[in-house]
């Protein structure tokens, strides 16, 4: 089904089924097409989220076609939360679709939250032309082995979290080699709220800088 450029599908998955929408670009289309990743999914994460809504837009807004899609376990998509191992792979699946519907165009992988966490583990594993980590969950989940990808990649966080520690966050990027980009929003919590045009502004400045 299509409505206002957007199309609800269903991707074949390892453990089954994935709900997903697709979401066209807007104005001149770029050779890429990016994934969006929701949040946790035990604690009501879905690609409705108004975060991961937010960076979707803001990627078709640079030019970007979108996917953003429910983990397994999670709405209309087949499975059981597998502690970021099985979603990885659930997006590695979304990735096969998005390069089948959109030939000769590079990935974007974006993701909020859990979402962070597993857009990271992908980049590190698949040709990636750009990387949106935000509120990654440093401290919740292990990103000992995680390290900074082969492509540009946009940090953002708000400096009064209430679930991710802003502090920890900022420790680990320093910690990267060669460093992200680190956008520190003021005043802003976890799920950005009255904040998300700081938060599309910001995605969508990277993109088009990077």
């Amino acid at each position: 089904m299509t409505i206002a450029g957007r199309e609800r599908l269903a991707i074949p998955g390892p453990a089954g089924v994935l709900e997903a929408i697709a979401g066209e670009a807007e104005g001149a289309a770029q050779p890429l097409y990016g994934i969006v990743c929701h949040p946790h999914p035990l604690y009501g994460g879905t690609m409705d989220n108004k975060v991961v809504y937010t960076v979707a837009r803001a990627l078709q807004s640079a030019g970007i076609a979108t996917l953003r899609f429910n983990f397994r376990g999670v709405g209309g998509s087949v499975g059981t939360y597998d502690e970021g191992e099985g979603e990885t792979q659930d997006v590695w699946a979304v990735a096969d679709f998005g390069a089948a519907r959109w030939p000769n165009r590079r990935l974007v992988l974006a993701g909020f939250s859990f979402g962070a966490y597993v857009a990271l583990r992908l980049a590190l594993a698949r040709d990636t032309a750009h990387l949106i980590t935000v509120a990654p969950p440093v401290g919740r989940f292990d990103f000992s082995q995680l390290h900074a990808p082969a492509c540009p990649w946009l940090v953002v966080q708000g400096d009064a979290d209430e679930v991710v520690d802003p502090s920890a966050v900022i420790a680990w990027v320093r910690r990267q080699d060669p460093s992200p980009e680190l956008r520190i929003v003021p005043g802003v919590g976890h799920f950005f709220h009255g904040h998300l045009a700081e938060l599309r502004d910001a995605v969508i400045e990277a993109l088009r800088s990077g």
